[in-house]
């Protein structure tokens, strides 16, 4: 292995940022992600659909792999930070 490479079975090292920045959100939040992401996984959503059961995975403990969640992580993470942007551009300056 070059030192660029992850080893097998090690976890990228940004996964557990990811898992911190998840583990963070009140409970609350997270299952408004879920239902909003479940509600496009219907629709045929692909991302969705995969970050809507690896969300549920993660609420249930169940194992994640660590590419899941850093997708699910920059998909929230994305989604809070174009709602920002949003916001601040409806607000009168």
């Amino acid at each position: 292995m070059t030192s660029g490479t992850l080893n097998p079975g090690e976890p990228h090292p940004a996964a557990k940022d990811a898992l911190k920045f998840l583990s963070g959100m009140p409970m609350a939040e997270l299952q408004l992600h879920l239902n909003a992401l479940s509600s496009c996984a219907i629709e045929g959503n692909r991302l969705a659909e995969i970050c809507a059961e690896t969300l549920r995975r993660l609420l249930d403990h169940e194992p994640v792999s660590d590419r899941y969640l850093l997708g699910l992580a920059w998909t929230i993470r994305s989604s809070i930070k174009e709602k920002e942007r949003l916001t601040r551009k409806r607000k009168p300056a």
